[in-house]
């Protein structure tokens, strides 16, 4: 594709009958005597693309750069150890349609976090006949936490901190047809995609009560905790609750509605 434009321009350029702006007193970059060290094959595409324009005498500064200058945002300090600026850039798509036509568009959403586990939006489109644009509001894409939450290790001092400092809590009541306390506990871990850091040892027997800590880590970094505690009751149902804490609202509440539909 880099060829065939360049054999395109070159013709062009031909077909002006451009003079070239090159000195004879100017110094020649040979491209393959170039250290290619720390280059990636974009970069090392540019430049072939570069040279050939300078040879051509068709490298002109673009009349955009001065409003690119000003749109650059400093992002450190020139005192600090490493200096970084950033351009901001935002991707604006126009569709005109034709009548009877149909056109597919595909656009990629970043997520950061997981606040709301929630994605909306709009459509906003004008027409030929109408002056003022219309809005279709999106029906809210709720994200499912089991897509980006995965077992995971902690130490149980490091448990401890993290449910004494985290704000943001879930509590559901235990409300199942399952009869047995361990049968319980496996069935929540199946359902939360969690790790239960209770050793096996202390969820042995049949003692009527049962109490374990899960843990799990989201693909952001994020923590999410939880205790369950159970007792069977003379009539052979399970009571107690199931507590969740993380650091984000998001969490408790995707978990806490998760274990709400499972447990039934």
């Amino acid at each position: 594709m880099l060829s065939d434009k360049q054999l395109r321009e070159i013709e062009e350029i031909k077909a002006k009958a451009q003079v070239s702006h090159s000195q004879p007193d100017d110094l020649i970059d040979f491209y393959h005597l170039k250290s290619r060290k720390g280059m990636s094959q974009l970069e090392l595409e540019d430049e072939v693309q570069d040279d050939l324009k300078r040879t051509t005498g068709e490298f002109i500064k673009d009349a955009d750069d001065a409003n690119e200058l000003n749109r650059i945002i400093q992002l450190t300090g020139f005192s600090d150890p490493v200096y970084a600026e950033a351009y901001v850039t935002s991707v604006h798509r126009t569709t005109t349609l034709a009548p009877q036509s149909s056109k597919q568009i595909k656009a990629n959403i970043k997520v950061s976090s997981t606040e709301t586990g929630v994605i909306f939006g709009n459509i906003v489109y004008e027409t030929s006949n109408v002056l003022e644009r219309t809005v279709i509001v999106f029906n809210d894409n709720h994200i499912d936490i089991m897509d980006y939450i995965s077992p995971a290790l902690c130490s149980d001092a490091a448990f401890r901190t993290m449910w004494a400092e985290f704000e943001w809590e879930n509590k559901v009541a235990v409300n199942t047809t399952i009869t047995y306390e361990r049968e319980f506990l496996d069935h929540i871990i199946k359902s939360t995609n969690m790790k239960c850091l209770t050793a096996p040892s202390a969820l042995n027997g049949e003692c009527g009560f049962l109490a374990a800590n899960l843990y799990a880590k989201s693909m952001f970094g994020e923590d999410a905790l939880l205790n369950i505690s159970v007792e069977k009751q003379a009539n052979g149902k399970l009571n107690g609750y199931i507590r969740i804490r993380s650091k984000t609202q998001g969490i408790a509440l995707s978990l806490g509605d998760k274990i709400t539909l499972k447990q039934k």
